[in-house]
C-alpha cells in the first residue's frame, strides 16, 4: 500500500497534493483497496464553491457507493474527466492518473488540520 510522504489526508481517506492555491483530491490507496473494484465516479460541478467535509463527489464500486468530501474549502477547478470512461484507474493509479478532482483552496491554512503521511498511517493501522 503506497501513502505518498509529501501528501496530506483527512481521516475520510481522501489525499491532498498542494501547489500554490490548487489542490488535487482523489482516495487513498488504502480506500480503493477497501472498496474494490471501482465501477462508476460522479464528479463534482466545476465552479461550485464547496465548504471543508462538504460531500461533492460519489465514488461506486462493487460494494458500495461512498461519498467524496472537499478536504479543504474553495471552488472547484476541474474534475479528472478520464474517470469517466475509465473509473478504474482509481483502483489501479489512486494517488497518480486516478485522482478525482482539483480545488482553488479559499483558506489554505485548512491544509494545518489534514494529516501528514505517518499520522495516516497511524490512523488506518498500517
Amino acid at each position: 500500500m503506497s501513502i505518498p510522504e509529501n501528501y496530506r489526508y483527512t481521516s475520510d481517506h481522501e489525499w491532498i497534493s498542494v501547489e500554490g492555491d490548487v489542490a488535487t483530491v482523489g482516495i487513498t490507496d488504502h480506500a480503493q483497496e477497501e472498496l474494490t473494484d471501482i465501477v462508476f465516479v460522479e464528479l463534482p460541478d466545476v465552479g461550485r464553491v464547496c465548504d471543508a467535509q462538504e460531500a461533492v463527489a460519489v465514488v461506486e464500486s462493487v460494494k458500495a457507493a461512498s461519498d467524496i468530501y472537499a478536504p479543504l474549502s474553495g471552488e472547484i477547478l476541474e474534475g479528472n474527466e478520464a474517470l469517466e470512461s475509465d473509473p478504474s484507474l482509481v483502483n489501479t493509479a489512486a494517488h497518480e492518473d486516478g485522482w478525482i478532482f482539483k480545488i482553488r483552496l479559499s483558506d489554505p491554512s485548512q491544509l494545518d488540520s489534514l494529516m501528514d503521511a505517518a499520522a495516516y498511517a497511524a490512523h488506518i493501522g498500517a
